[in-house]
């Protein structure tokens, strides 16, 4: 019979020896399925020197082989597009493989063995064209269920999967959730701190919360956790951060209380795989955290900054509880509800993130044939690579060994000066693609690369400004097919949005396609000068780099030519005043000189720019602010500062009066030194990289985790620590306090004055002549003229 199936999961497994590729998904009728192959066998690739015959060595091979291999083929492929002999070596089991290739590699006749280092998983998902998220046609004949998996049917394979052409997805269960765990000192540890609170929610509408007793037991609280998810049947459980802290800690406690996680099909429990996240059988596991990096505007990444950005649920709607605190909380009858909403509203957040965000994910899935709870997880670089492989396969292309490099920088994107200070309607011009574009153009890949002892070949070279690296112009690299690939199925993709409803599911479901191609399609250009690529040519990615340099600055030439004044410019883009007929000109003359796509991508009401690049800080038309490095975006400043550059930035921009900024900062450090500012806010947050005792130099973070170790807290590598400063003497390292045991009237509000709040709204009011003496002086001598309401009201 023919089976038609979504494929959700793809995991491999032995039985008797026998390799199996376990293939879950969701049938026609909606029915969970698991479809096991028992036909396709692992291999490798044995090099054959260009001094020998590959047919005898094969013949060697085969008079010398264990029973591991069973079959021997003599191919031609190639090897960074140059031709080399091959023999394909099929091997029996899953482990075999990496032996036999360890074997061959000291064969006389054997330069070197490839592709042993691909998993057996992915060796099929590469070799048939399987992907995920995707529906394929597969003759099947159905089995029982011995293995006691959670599916309504299981099948073996009787061919392999046929892929169809759909963009349709089936009604999946998703299932989300977030957890509180219990610690008095410092961060909680699994081997003594209880989970004390599971809130879950899923996309059917329904919502639990498991809490534990008054003894803290949280051996019940893990049970019925696991008896829900059972019940529910999740295809996708998702969860912000749950790879790096949830599932870890889960699994711990678990083994710890003697329980067995058992949250899969399979009967089995999580662990933790190839990229570092969990894997659960037969569901997809999906860290939303993995996700935010695609959300540029969302500059400090947490599950409630995210969640107001996407409009699920506002900040301002929230009380929030810092992890820390999560103890005092539990312990209190008052501030225990507090909590409890608090976790469940951090799982409503992490459902609606989750409508947002799986749409991309299963495209980007789909794209590079990685299985979605890996491809969240994966570093672009792998992303990248893994889509070459697939592409590459079909091309005769062997897979290079990976081979870590020694970091080697090489300049990259041009980065301009920025004209400080304030400048209105300025255009933000963006090549479409503009590394994709170039390295289609002059044909940069790893395989056209001529290394300078290397003869220059008939067809001619390309040679890169400025670095001089030669590229052949014909046959075209394999970089060049891909791209042009890529570029053309997002186009094709953009083109059939046209004819769509933006509210339909078909157009969603585009709409996350082309930015996952997108989003490959950009990541493609690093790739080659990653040190941990398997493609790795410097050369490549310093050949891209320099003709854009090239390129960004013949179009700065071009603009300055048409009378337009460029007031910065970034990597691939151009900042200039808002002359919609002179841009438009200027476009056309890019268009038709340097053969690349170049158009206006945003424009700011306002700008402003501080004296440094990549730091400045603009007004969109719809009124958001879109800030770009400054102390506003980054962790590492107490929260007053960021609250008040924020402010200033926005009263400047906005109301265009950096008088009235320096009022707000005047009637700020005012409140401040009257206590009224909330004590939470003083708080600096460090991360500890190392124990505390190997630090080598003092640092204040360090000597506040010093105290917090001295009353009986647990610290360890990536724990947060919060302090304050305090008044007193010496050096500020000397003059730090947990917070947790300090209070506000030992607070040195004077620091925090001179050393948080006025040197971060200098940074911008100093461009308007206002100093950061004349903050401070102004400080001391102000008087309390208005509220600080008013200004937040304004």
């Amino acid at each position: 019979m023919k089976l038609t199936l979504w494929l959700l999961d793809v995991n491999s497994e032995a039985k008797n020896g026998v390799p199996e590729i376990w293939l879950w998904g969701i049938d026609r009728s909606g029915q969970r399925v698991l479809v096991i192959d028992r036909n396709f066998r692992n291999y490798f690739y044995a090099v054959i020197e260009e001094t020998a015959n590959a047919k005898k060595v094969a013949e060697g091979i085969a008079q010398q082989q264990s029973g591991s291999i069973v079959k021997l083929e003599v191919v031609e492929r190639k090897l960074f597009g140059k031709p080399v002999n091959a023999v394909k070596v099929y091997c029996r089991n899953l482990n075999d493989v990496p032996k036999c290739a360890r074997e061959l590699r000291s064969f006389e006749g054997v330069k070197d063995c490839l592709e042993d280092d691909i998993r057996y998983s992915m060796r099929y998902l590469i070799d048939d064209n399987t992907v995920p998220c995707g529906w394929h046609e597969i003759e099947v004949t159905e089995e029982t269920n011995t293995r006691k998996v959670q599916v309504s049917k299981v099948y073996r394979a009787q061919s392999f999967p046929k892929l169809l052409e759909s963009t349709e997805v089936p009604k999946l269960k998703v299932l989300g959730f977030s957890t509180i765990f219990y610690s008095k000192e410092g961060s909680p540890k699994p081997d003594r701190n209880p989970v004390v609170m599971l809130s879950v929610a899923t996309n059917s509408g329904e919502e639990s919360q498991f809490l534990v007793d008054e003894d803290r037991n949280d051996g019940p609280v893990i049970e019925d956790f696991v008896s829900y998810v059972r019940h529910f049947d999740p295809d996708i459980i998702v969860g912000y951060g749950i790879n790096g802290q949830d599932w870890p800690y889960l699994i711990e406690r678990c083994k710890k209380l003697g329980l067995r996680l058992q949250v899969d099909r399979a009967e089995t429990e999580p662990h933790i795989s190839v990229y570092g996240h969990v894997s659960i059988t037969g569901r997809a596991n999906v860290d939303l955290l993995d996700f935010v990096g695609e959300f540029s505007e969302v500059k400090v990444q947490t599950l409630e900054n995210l969640a107001d950005y996407l409009g699920i649920m506002k900040i301002e709607n929230r009380q929030l509880v810092e992890d820390v605190d999560y103890a005092d909380y539990w312990d209190s009858r008052e501030k225990r509800e507090i909590l409890k909403k608090f976790s469940m509203d951090n799982a409503r957040c992490v459902m609606g993130i989750a409508e947002a965000v799986l749409d991309f994910a299963m495209q980007l899935s789909n794209l590079v044939s990685l299985p979605l709870d890996h491809v969240g997880s994966a570093a672009a670089g792998f992303r990248v690579e893994w889509f070459l492989i697939k592409r590459t396969h079909g091309l005769g292309e062997l897979v290079p060994k990976r081979i870590e490099q020694p970091y080697r920088p090489y300049a990259g994107g041009v980065v301009l000066k920025p004209l400080p200070g304030m400048h209105g309607d300025i255009a933000v011009l963006d090549f479409k693609s503009m590394y994709p574009s170039l390295m289609i153009a002059y044909n940069i890949s790893p395989d056209t690369y001529v290394p300078p002892k290397e003869p220059v070949p008939k067809s001619g070279v390309y040679e890169a400004p400025e670095v001089g690296h030669h590229f052949r112009k014909e046959p075209a690299g394999f970089y060049k097919e891909v791209l042009s690939y890529l570029i053309s199925v997002r186009d094709e993709i953009r083109s059939r949005m046209k004819a769509l409803p933006p509210e339909s599911v078909e157009y969603r479901v585009f709409d996350a396609r082309q930015k996952a191609v997108k989003v490959i399609t950009n990541a493609s250009y690093g790739y080659a000068g990653w040190t941990g690529a398997r493609w790795y040519v410097k050369p490549v990615a310093e050949a891209a780099a320099a003709w854009g340099r090239h390129t960004i600055l013949n179009s700065i030439r071009m603009a300055e030519e048409a009378g337009l004044r460029v007031v910065y410019g970034d990597t691939d883009s151009i900042f200039l005043n808002n002359d919609v007929e002179k841009i438009e000109e200027l476009s056309k003359k890019i268009k038709k000189e340097l053969g690349l796509e170049i158009k206006p991508d945003k424009v700011y009401v306002r700008i402003f720019f501080t004296e440094a690049k990549k730091r400045y800080a603009g007004l969109l038309p719809d009124g958001r602010l879109d800030i770009v490095g400054l102390e506003v975006v980054r962790g590492d400043w107490a929260n007053i500062a960021k609250t008040v550059q924020g402010k200033v930035l926005e009263i400047v921009l906005k109301e265009q009066s950096p008088e009235k900024a320096a009022e707000f900062v005047q009637q700020f450090v005012s409140e401040l030194r009257q206590k009224r500012v909330s004590f939470r806010d003083l708080i600096i947050w460090k991360t500890l990289t190392k124990p505390a005792e190997e630090y080598e130099v003092k640092a204040s973070h360090v000597e506040a985790a010093k105290m917090l170790k001295e009353k009986g807290w647990e610290l360890a590598v990536g724990d947060k620590v919060g302090y304050v400063i305090v008044v007193g003497s010496g050096r500020l390292y000397e003059r730090v306090k947990p917070y947790k045991y300090a209070s506000y009237d030992e607070v040195d509000l004077e620091y925090y004055v001179s050393k948080q709040v006025v040197p971060v709204v200098a940074r911008v009011l100093e461009s308007f002549g206002i100093t950061e003496e004349q903050l401070l002086q102004s400080a001391m001598t102000q008087k309390e003229t208005r509220k600080l309401s008013d200004f937040f009201g304004s």
